[in-house]
């Protein structure tokens, strides 16, 4: 069980974390991708495809696999595939309610960018819980599961792992925290991914375990609910 008095900082991922997957938000964004390979490479569909999962598995998210190969300008990238219609996340009064009565510090950190995290974060009605966000430009560039953003993101907010809980849906974006000390908390959903999502990417689905994972949900919300109710009066 969580103890509360043990922690003070809060750390979310952001896409299929914050808010459920099962809104579908992330298809838009991942069609967006491959449309900007098809526009700046001039490529078909199948080719623009393939290399977008291709670098996603390689490099640990597309534009990084960009960046490398083709010296595509990161912002650029990030303003094309984040333009997109964040209407379908609905507000999450409870969320609300519930990150309010987190104690310490919270914070989003992701692999998109700080407007989009804003974009999103606006839609659920939070924005206002978090102390900052953390995100791609920030780490350098350099995408979770990556160990050296991690170290950043501490150093940057003067955060002892030991006293920090991470929330993330990509298990394999908890390993790094995991060892640096945090608890770690994966956010599970048995929405309808891509037929063609790499499976070493996959977000997780419900009964997923490992060493690094110390507690797994299906309903973020309910979790820290039931985090914050375990304390008592």
């Amino acid at each position: 069980m969580i103890i509360l008095d043990q922690l003070d900082v809060w750390i979310f991922d952001l896409d299929n974390t914050l808010y459920s997957a099962d809104c579908d938000l992330f298809s838009q964004i991942d069609a967006r991708m491959t449309n900007f390979i098809i526009e700046r490479l001039s490529l078909d569909y199948p080719q623009a495809r393939k290399m977008q999962k291709d670098f996603y598995v390689r490099y640990g998210t597309t534009m990084s696999g960009l960046m490398t190969e083709h010296d595509i300008e990161p912002d650029h990238f990030l303003d094309f595939v984040h333009d997109i219609d964040v209407s379908v996340v609905e507000t999450n009064e409870a969320l609300a309610a519930a990150l309010s009565k987190l104690p310490g510090r919270k914070y989003i950190y992701t692999n998109g960018s700080v407007q989009h995290a804003e974009n999103v974060t606006n839609a659920l009605g939070i924005t206002h819980h978090f102390d900052d966000v953390f995100d791609i430009k920030a780490a350098g560039y350099t995408p979770k599961p990556k160990r050296a953003p991690y170290e950043t993101f501490i150093q940057k907010f003067s955060i002892d792992p030991a006293r920090a809980v991470m929330c993330e849906d990509l298990a394999q974006n908890l390993e790094t925290p995991h060892d640096l000390g945090m608890t770690t908390v994966l956010v599970c959903s048995d929405a309808a991914w891509l037929a063609d999502e790499p499976e070493a990417k996959r977000p997780a689905q419900p009964g997923e375990t490992g060493d690094h994972i110390h507690y797994a949900t299906d309903n973020l919300t309910q979790f820290l609910q039931n985090t914050i109710d375990s304390k008592g009066p």
